[in-house]
């Protein structure tokens, strides 16, 4: 194995990991790094198939803590934003709109550090608005979790329920784009041989990721998300 590759091999799985743990933020994890040793669209679609298929490992055995209020309005909000991010992107530069999506990151986890984030945010209005952003986010610079990570942290569920919900958003959100990059011929034998290569290290960092969550209890679940939060606003941020 070349210095690359295990370079990459590394990073893969330490995004799953945070996957594995979260629910969430192996994108931003591994797109800090993966450039480095690959092309960013290689990169990107290789963790949009991992991420698809991790979905359904994280959410197998938390399926019975899935609670559907709320979805419907996220996955209508997230297709009709989609469009929106699309027009966005066209309009904005992606560094302006990345950098403006790291400072609302940083000023939301300000204020659940000063204790004045709700923790309540009912209706599903709160639903519609974040997934509407997820959309247009996902669609604009590739970061549809933030929006949909700072709804359900505000819903009163278990660390459990939030997680499996994570899944079933995230897996829907994934599954179309990968429908996406096999429409334009991203999906190549390369890619393939890339997924293979590093489908260990990824797998290895998702059962490690998953096995420290079952020992994460809600209060310190919720700490992890924001310090999660934290550190990928900070980083979208300085990246722009």
């Amino acid at each position: 194995m070349t210095a690359e590759a295990a370079f990459a091999a590394a990073v893969i799985a330490g995004a799953f990991l945070v996957l594995g743990l979260a629910g969430f933020g192996n994108g931003l994890v591994a797109l800090a790094f993966l450039p480095l040793v690959m092309s960013p669209v290689t990169a990107i679609v290789l963790l949009t198939v991992y991420t698809v298929l991790a979905t359904i490992v994280i959410f197998l055995p938390l399926r019975a803590d899935f609670d559907p209020a709320g979805m419907p309005s996220l996955l209508v909000g997230s297709v009709v934003g989609t469009p929106l991010g699309v027009w966005v992107l066209t309009v904005l530069p992606a560094s302006t709109l990345t950098r403006l999506i790291g400072v609302v990151l940083l000023a939301v986890v300000a204020l659940e550090w000063l204790g004045v984030y709700p923790e309540r945010l009912p209706g599903r209005a709160w639903a519609l608005v974040a997934g509407l952003a997820a959309g247009v986010l996902g669609a604009a610079v590739g970061t549809p979790g933030p929006p949909v990570v700072l709804y359900m942290a505000s819903q009163g569920w278990s660390p459990r329920t939030v997680k499996a919900n994570l899944q079933a958003f995230f897996l829907v959100n994934q599954a179309v784009i990968v429908v996406g990059y096999w429409w334009t011929d991203l999906l190549t034998p390369s890619l393939w041989h890339d997924a293979l290569v590093f489908l260990v290290p990824a797998a290895l960092g998702l059962v490690a990721g998953m096995a420290l969550f079952a020992r994460v209890d809600q209060v310190r679940f919720r700490q992890i998300v924001f310090v999660i939060l934290f550190a990928s606003g900070l980083l979208l941020l300085i990246r722009g």
